[in-house]
């Protein structure tokens, strides 16, 4: 039997911090930020932060590419710009993960491509989580600038990733693991917040042109490499809109200190969804 929706609306007012970054999105295409620009303080929010990391602690491996040493679980959502209203979506039932929402990339992942996966829902006790409700709205509020996004309901896709590692030699992959976009029209933003990272080598973040997607940054000229950087901080984060850039993140490799690596994300996908009527 279906889980209800559920059902939520904005807490609160955008934090005006985001506008910062909303512009430097809208100038250039994408933006890095803090928490602080997010109106966020990592501490305020201990208790929510120690709730999602569990749910990390326990994340399923990718279903599609076990040897990856990827987790992941991925659930999506429906809202309202004119009530504010966010609804996150039933996934459908399934035998080993409870429920599970189908992915779709088209031909933007050349690893995947045209295939539907169903992948495990992120457990419905923690879509109402309160900082995962901020950080969705707050995505929102830098992307609304955008008129598409303002008169149609918006589809918003919220994917934990895990990468982890436990051996000298071992790697785990994003995917796909090389530059991309995630749908490359003109009203699709994508939002990474990092959740936490612990003794890592690698998991770089690279900015490049559009016309970087498929190819490795080492490959593309100098001018086309827009930024790199890396995300160390809980709620460090980064913004692109998707058709003007690339972006792509490293593989992730052991650290020289004892005990496993981790490198635990939150990507947040916004796009309108399309008439089909």
């Amino acid at each position: 039997m279906k889980e209800p929706p559920t059902v939520l609306r904005d807490p609160a007012a955008p934090p005006a911090a985001a506008g910062h970054s909303a512009d430097s999105l809208r100038r250039d295409g994408f933006a890095r930020y803090r928490a602080a620009d997010l109106g966020l303080d990592p501490a305020a929010y201990a208790g929510e932060l120690a709730e999602i990391d569990e749910v990390y602690a326990r994340l399923p491996p990718d279903p599609y590419a076990p040897s990856t040493n990827r987790s992941r679980r991925y659930s999506h959502a429906v809202y309202l710009p004119w009530t504010r209203r966010l609804t996150f979506v039933p996934g459908a039932p399934d035998a080993a993960y409870g429920t599970v929402t189908e992915y779709w990339q088209d031909d933007h992942n050349p690893e995947y491509p045209h295939m539907r996966r169903r992948l495990p829902d992120i457990p419905a006790a923690q879509q109402g989580n309160p900082l995962l409700l901020h950080l969705i709205h707050t995505d929102l509020a830098q992307a609304m600038w955008h008129e598409e996004l303002q008169h149609a309901p918006l589809y918003v896709g919220v994917h934990m990733i895990k990468l982890a590692v436990h051996e000298p030699g071992e790697r785990a992959v994003s995917s796909p693991d090389c530059l991309h976009q995630d749908g490359a029209s003109a009203a699709t933003f994508t939002f990474a917040h990092l959740i936490g990272c612990t003794n890592i080598r690698g998991g770089d973040n690279v900015i490049a042109a559009p016309e970087g997607a498929g190819r490795q940054p080492a490959d593309l000229p100098p001018d086309d490499l827009y930024a790199r950087f890396a995300l160390t901080e809980p709620l460090d984060g980064y913004a692109v809109h998707d058709h003007r850039v690339s972006h792509y993140v490293a593989p992730v490799h052991l650290g020289d200190d004892p005990g496993p690596g981790e490198r635990r994300i939150l990507i947040i996908g916004l796009a309108p969804y399309a008439p089909r009527l």
